[in-house]
């Protein structure tokens, strides 16, 4: 899953999940024997579909996945690590620091802060997330911040087709493809991972910053963790 140059960064993430992610309550204590398994393989297994040398955002990043093991595994990427709570988001730096992670780079602010920022512009190839809301609540959060020809890659359970149904009304005022649900590491993991792809139904319609279609912006206002 790693490349063998990088292994060590892996090993030393982990160390610091177990130790200060746990201290800080970033993980729980029964995560740290599984963190291997459960959260940096599970993450990093993302990099299967996402392209060579392009920017990611990781929202509510939280301890930083799928974020951090997504960049150890891929260091052509350029990862935006988006966390809106101060312990979290120092942790973060820390964690970029200590792994010297040059491509990295931490936010501390909420994904909707962010909408037709500057620092967004043009738009992110890949926008991602891990146990961070519904798919309903993704889509109006990361939708505006996901370039034209780039994709919403959400890390999720085996609910994710209910979650897909629930979350119409919001996939077409946003004018969304059909989602897909992906089955990642089946030749890699012993517990494959799933994914909701949501790309732009047509991105030649899409402005910067892009504009949910429907007239009331509904989730859009709401705040989150």
């Amino acid at each position: 899953m790693f490349p063998s140059e990088r292994l060590d960064l892996a090993q030393r993430y982990a160390d610091l999940l177990a130790s200060e992610g746990v201290l800080r309550g970033l993980i729980g204590p029964r995560e740290a024997p599984r963190l291997w398994s459960r959260h940096l393989l599970n993450s990093a297994v993302l990099e299967e579909q996402v392209p060579s040398g392009v920017r990611v955002a990781d929202i509510g990043s939280g301890a930083g996945l799928p974020g951090v093991p997504l960049a150890i595994a891929r260091p052509d990427l350029s990862v935006t690590l988006v966390e809106p709570l101060l312990r979290r988001a120092t942790f973060l730096e820390e964690v970029v620091e200590e792994l010297g992670l040059d491509q990295v780079t931490v936010i501390r602010a909420r994904g909707e802060d962010l909408h037709g920022s500057d620092a967004v512009a043009p738009g992110f190839d890949v926008v991602t997330s891990r146990a961070v809301s519904s798919m309903a609540q993704l889509v109006d959060w990361c939708m505006p911040l996901t370039a034209p020809t780039g994709v919403v890659l959400a890390l999720k359970g085996v609910s994710a087709g209910d979650e897909i149904t629930a979350a119409r009304t919001s996939l077409r005022a946003w004018g969304c493809a059909t989602p897909e649900v992906l089955e990642l590491g089946r030749d890699r993991l012993s517990e494959t991972t799933f994914a909701v792809r949501v790309a732009w139904g047509d991105p030649s319609s899409v402005g910067w910053p892009p504009r949910r279609q429907a007239a009331g912006q509904g989730r859009q206002g709401r705040r989150r963790r």
